[in-house]
């Protein structure tokens, strides 16, 4: 079995195009895929983005929240003035996730036989454990384009994400709030410190190179599934001494994402929700990378 496909509702694509249409972005790297942000004068993240890049033309699609479709583009216009890039929503698009049901390699082959039916077919760049991004035309049949695949429901990937600490959207990155380093942008490829001028480039690089991370987003498990959506967006998580220890994002049944500080994260963790003391614990993915903790 080549894994599970789940469309991807509530994301949208915009297709950028033009010879200057990158200097908004907060990444360079020429990958067939590629994550990266636009962030506001303060430093903070205003859209999660994956970037994808097909073809030889010069244009790029970029992946958001299609709740902020339209807060996006006028974003992108600012930086736009005179410059020859054109922006436009792909409607004719789906997105899909592709979430592996065996090793990365094994998955790379299969895909490798049957991908030249979709528009765009790559990994995750995020990380390997988010398996791959699909792109086809709408009413394209995915298990011609995957064989040995099965559809799944949305919430598994929800789950699967939620479980690997892997922020996406705007209930996770609050625009305007979220901060790329405390966001783990870095571990996500999705900054680069060798592009040159971009907005927020030169506090992010210094707190890199010389700062201290206090606080992450990271991924955290109840004692038992959430009762619904009751938990409130932001609401405080404390220690059991009831000191602040950060605040919960968002998250379904046992698991969620929540930006803690690292000094609590072996500590009891609790949650107040409608009065009950629920608990939850906290751990570091496995796909950090071997330095991460700073």
């Amino acid at each position: 079995m080549c894994g599970r496909w789940q469309r991807r509702r509530g994301r949208n694509g915009l297709e950028p195009t033009g010879d200057k249409r990158r200097e908004a972005i907060a990444n360079d790297r020429r990958d067939f895929g590629l994550f990266l942000e636009l962030w506001d004068e303060f430093q903070r993240v205003t859209f999660f983005r994956l970037h994808e890049s097909p073809g030889e033309e010069p244009h790029i699609l970029l992946e958001c929240d299609g709740g902020v479709l339209d807060a996006i583009q006028k974003h992108l216009k600012l930086y736009k003035i005179r410059r020859k890039v054109n922006i436009a929503p792909c409607l004719d698009l789906s997105l899909w996730a592709v979430v592996p049901g065996e090793p990365a390699g094994d998955i790379a082959a299969s895909i490798a036989k049957c991908g030249d039916q979709a528009v765009v077919l790559t990994p995750d760049p995020r990380t390997e454990v988010m398996g791959w991004r699909l792109i086809t035309k709408k009413g394209a049949n995915l298990s011609e384009i995957i064989p040995g695949s099965h559809i799944g429901n949305i919430q598994d990937y929800h789950t699967h994400r939620y479980k690997q600490g892997i922020p996406e959207g705007v209930k996770d990155l609050p625009p305007g709030v979220a901060l790329p380093l405390e966001s783990n942008v870095t571990y996500m490829n999705g900054i680069s410190f060798t592009k040159g001028c971009y907005v927020g480039q030169e506090l992010t690089a210094r707190t890199h190179h010389v700062g201290v991370i206090r606080k992450r987003l990271l991924p955290v498990r109840f004692a038992s599934p959430l009762p619904g959506d009751n938990v409130p967006e932001g609401a405080e998580i404390f220690t059991e001494s009831g000191k602040s220890a950060g605040k919960f994002r968002a998250g379904g049944g046992e698991f969620g994402i929540a930006l803690l500080r690292l000094a609590n994260i072996n500590e009891a963790l609790y949650l107040n929700i409608a009065g009950d003391k629920v608990k939850l614990t906290a751990s570091k993915p496995e796909w950090w990378p071997k330095n991460a903790g700073k």
